[in-house]
């Protein structure tokens, strides 16, 4: 603008005032160049927060690194693995120097090519080795514009791969907008904030480009702009621009982020019509491809085209490989967008769709964004793109392209049909419960015939489960559909089994026979054989006390291949039934990348029944904090989701840490909580919970009869209750509380048909239970040899309570038969394991027990007197990493997560009383003579 004597910008120019963050970047860029490392940038639109990037890449550019850029793309935040294959398709000639598996899961994943769904983990180890692979030769810097834009599955594993660069020659620098919900966890990461400018480096960067820009204006100018860079280089060209017009005043604009955008519209709309729809091609493709821009534009030379607009600072060209085009801020992409009219939208996303025949997703959003009618070729397009994305583990993906593809279908029957699916896919994995609803009620309005559909059932069923625990109606409607001559034929069959699934959990949640034998009777009435997991899962689930060793060895078999699944919901199916028959903790490995997506907003459902297991595993094995943490997750996602449901699967947890550590208050008042919801609704199973926690609060506190009423509601004594999963969490309880009210011989009866149903062949916890339920209903002279059988199970420590409990009665029994010695060792070794876990009532029963041998010591001296100050799993993670093992690895082995071995090593230090990893060493080293001393204890010798 001549008349205020306008210059030329440059970086420097532009670069007024940020001299500290020139500082660090140098600092950063020296990092990335020795060892790799990441750094976000944050700060407000216009802030400057992408000149800031062009800076770093040009210094790290010039000092002979490698520079791979991406901007993120509001339009194309939906399509999975937009954004890395992006950022790494210059790097498609090193694919041939990786390993086959982390090549194989780039091309899949990253559309090159077709197989079979992708382990996410591989693939982020992939994307890893890769950039490493690039490194080798100069360092490599990943610079990401817009990153609260990228797409959800592209900003996982930019996530993942953001924590595993030191060392690595390798770096991640990237920019985000605060205020926007981003799907990368930058949680932990390193953090540069970008503010406003000061009001002196404000002016100072107003006078470098308009040095005549004085008096009223100026201040005008520096209040509009509030320090925002991008404003401040902006404005004054609109204040010039506006004299003499009739337009609205300067004082008068809207806020910041609609001024720029019309200053942009004002530029934008200068460029001649060719460039225009050029820019317009390139706004809505969004990844700065030229050969799709060409591909698009066939007749028209892109490069001169584009000219006009890269004068204009719109944009630039980088011409490195296929050459890559990108706007100067996102602001101008957003500008050119909303400045073409629909017709000039559907248009581009026409010629978008036709140039993208090879990359059969990305085609079909086009086509469904430049479809402004219903049209069932380009539903059906859609709809197989949902089904993709569902393949591979993207739930709200497939979700969204479902509901889009909904949208567009002419036909009332294939509407409702799609809108009862996606129905389905938002109740049933993607957390979108209160839409799933909505979407039936509009699926019923297109198609009134849909009510007996069996993708209607099944999502209705999903919701009236899981938003009201509806047993009832949710049985009928599934056990009507599926039986239904469509149900039974060779129809749509994925449809079929999906239902049955859903089935099989009202089944599991109403613990009713009948609804059992109604499952059963549809099963059997199948014109399609049932896929082997599917009847595998069906077994353990009816009745998992009567699991064939054959059903566990297929068990078996699904689980260790469990952590390559991609589907979240075929992880938790299999997950739970492995909680049945103790076998989740090999579930681990597969379950906390189900959570970490429900975390990020991924498949939400699937990620609260991961959290279950986890949280009920938790308990199981003695990781009693981690189960109050994970279960108090839980409630809240279920909260915020309404999932009522599986927030009483959380009040079980909650209620079972309380009853096991005295706390009757809080028994109570979940066992009522739950009892109210659960009782008129015909949840049998989950009135079973509030049973299973007032049992075992009843036996904490000795209260037999309480406790013997409890446990024999769940499953009388001297049977095993089909269909009744608890049944195999209670026989111990039930055993223990029925001796001592005095019915020896219902212990005796229920200890005979755990027998008989090969509950020890089930689980070494069961073998365990079993054994020391024998022990505790055997005549005097009989229960040593049952109390050493179940102490003999192997792996009995993989269940500290179950096996402090057997150890306490043993101790009961030694002292009574005054062997005193070989008493103290047992109930010592209890005192310590309830210690350990908070389980004060039960600690309390074993101090008084050793008080009884004559050991001067009481249950708060004991406290004192521990040889460790450390649990057992704390030491055992102390060890491993004084080894040298990170925590990833440390998980890995444990089955834990790697925060969870964040969390513990923090406590561990505090106890121990350093600071790193460096004394952690010889911190233990100083715990071993105590140790040793517990340890060298006697074991069975007699008084």
């Amino acid at each position: 603008m001549a008349g205020h004597g306008s210059v030329p910008r440059s970086t420097t120019e532009v670069l007024v005032g940020r001299d500290r963050e020139l500082e660090l970047l140098r600092s950063y860029v020296d990092q990335v160049l020795g060892r790799g490392g990441v750094l976000v940038l944050s700060g407000e639109p216009g802030v400057g927060k992408s000149v800031l990037l062009d800076a770093a890449a040009s210094a790290a550019t010039a000092a002979g690194a490698l520079v791979l850029r991406s901007d993120g793309v509001e339009f194309l935040a939906d399509l999975s693995f937009t954004g890395l294959n992006h950022v790494l398709e210059p790097l498609l000639h090193e694919y041939g120097g990786l390993d086959p598996v982390h090549r194989e899961a780039l091309t899949v994943a990253l559309g090159a090519g077709d197989g079979a769904p992708v382990d996410r983990l591989v693939l982020y180890g992939a994307v890893l080795a890769l950039l490493r692979r690039a490194a080798s030769s100069r360092p490599v810097l990943l610079v990401i514009d817009d990153l609260q834009w990228v797409d959800r599955a592209s900003a996982a594993a930019l996530a993942f791969v953001a924590r595993r660069l030191t060392g690595s020659r390798v770096g991640l620098l990237a920019a985000s907008r605060p205020g926007f919900e981003s799907f990368f966890e930058r949680a932990g990461l390193p953090e540069l904030t970008v503010s406003p400018l000061d009001d002196r480096a404000a002016a100072a960067l107003v006078g470098t480009r308009f040095p005549l820009l004085a008096g009223q204006e100026l201040r005008r100018v520096l209040a509009q702009a509030r320090g925002n860079p991008l404003a401040l280089l902006e404005l004054p060209a609109a204040l010039g621009d506006s004299r003499g017009s009739a337009g609205v005043p300067l004082s008068g604009v809207l806020p910041l982020s609609r001024r720029l955008r019309d200053l942009y519209g004002c530029r934008v709309a200068e460029m001649p019509a060719p460039t225009r729809r050029l820019l317009l091609l390139a706004a809505l493709e969004g990844g700065g491809d030229l050969s799709v821009l060409r591909a698009a534009a066939p007749s028209e030379d892109v490069l001169a085209l584009l000219a006009p607009a890269e004068r204009a600072q719109l944009l630039r060209i980088e011409h490195r490989g296929l050459g890559r085009l990108s706007f100067h801020h996102p602001l101008i992409r957003a500008t050119v967008v909303s400045g073409s009219t629909s017709g000039q939208r559907l248009d581009a996303h026409q010629a978008l769709a036709k140039a993208l025949t090879s990359k059969p997703d990305r085609r079909a959003w086009h086509l469904a964004e430049a479809t402004p009618d219903p049209d069932e070729q380009v539903a059906a397009l859609l709809e197989d793109t949902a089904h993709r994305a569902r393949r591979r583990g993207d739930a709200v993906g497939a979700f969204n392209a479902l509901v889009r593809s909904a949208d567009l279908t002419p036909g009332p029957a294939d509407r409702g049909r799609r809108l009862a699916e996606a129905a389905f896919v938002g109740a049933d994995v993607a957390g979108e419960l209160r839409t799933a609803a909505e979407l039936l009620v509009e699926a019923r309005r297109a198609d009134p015939e849909l009510r007996g559909s069996l993708r209607a059932a099944a999502a209705a069923s999903q919701v009236l489960l899981n938003r009201d625990g509806d047993v009832n109606t949710a049985h009928r409607l599934l056990v009507g559909a599926i039986t239904t001559r469509e149900g039974r034929s060779d129809g749509d069959d994925e449809a079929l089994f999906e239902a049955l699934c859903t089935l099989r959990r009202v089944c599991l949640c109403a613990g009713r026979p009948e609804f059992w034998d109604a499952y059963q009777a549809a099963v059997s009435q199948l014109t399609v054989p049932m896929p082997p997991l599917q009847e595998l899962l069906g077994d353990v689930y009816s009745d998992p006390a009567r699991s064939s060793p054959t059903a566990l060895g297929l068990l078996d078999a699904v689980i260790h291949d469990l952590h390559r699944e991609t589907d979240p919901s075929r992880i938790e199916r299999v997950a739970m039934a492995a909680l049945f028959v103790d076998r989740a903790t090999g579930c681990r490995a597969a379950l906390w990348p189900v959570v970490e997506d429900g975390r990020e907003g991924g498949a939400v459902t699937s990620a609260l029944i991961a959290l279950v297991v986890l949280c009920l595993d938790d308990f199981m094995t003695g990781r009693w904090d981690e189960c109050g943490r994970l279960a108090k997750e839980g409630l809240a996602l279920c909260e915020a989701h309404g999932y009522q449901m599986l927030a009483q699967q959380f009040h079980r947890a909650q209620g079972l840490l309380a009853a096991a550590r005295g706390d009757d208050g809080t028994v109570e008042e979940l066992a009522e909580r739950i009892t109210e919801w659960a009782a008129p609704r015909g949840a049998r199973t989950v009135e079973h919970f509030a049973r299973h926690m007032t049992a075992l609060a009843a036996l904490g506190r000795g209260d037999h009869e309480d406790a013997y009423l409890d446990a024999s509601a769940i499953s009388p004594s001297g049977v095993l209750a089909p269909h009744a999963p608890l049944a195999l969490w209670v026989p111990m309880d039930l055993v223990e509380a029925a001796v001592r009210s005095g019915r020896r011989a219902e212990a005796l009866a229920h200890v005979a048909v755990m027998r008989q149903t090969g509950l020890p062949g089930i689980s070494g916890r069961l073998a365990l239970v079993t054994a020391g339920s024998a022990a505790v209903a055997a005549p005097g002279d009989r229960a040593g040899d049952a109390f050493e059988e179940a102490l003999a199970v192997p792996g009995a420590e993989r269940w500290p309570f179950d096996l402090a409990r057997v150890r306490l009665a043993y101790g009961q029994h030694l002292r009574r038969t005054r062997a005193a010695k070989d008493a103290r060792t047992h109930l010592a070794a209890a005192l310590k394991t309830f210690r350990r876990l908070g389980a004060a009532p039960w600690a309390a029963r074993a101090a008084e027990e050793l008080r009884a041998t004559g050991r001067n010591a009481t249950w708060e001296a004991h406290q004192d007197l521990r040889a460790s100050p450390l649990t057992e799993q704390e030491h055992q993670i102390a060890t491993l990493a004084a080894t040298g093992l990170t925590n990833k690895q440390i998980g890995e082995r444990l089955f834990l997560s790697h925060r969870t071995v964040s969390a513990h090593l923090n406590r561990i230090f505090r106890k121990l009383g350093i600071t790193s990893r460096v004394t952690l060493g010889e911190a233990l080293a100083a715990l071993l003579p105590e140790q040793s001393r517990t340890e060298r204890s006697p074991t069975s010798s007699q008084t």
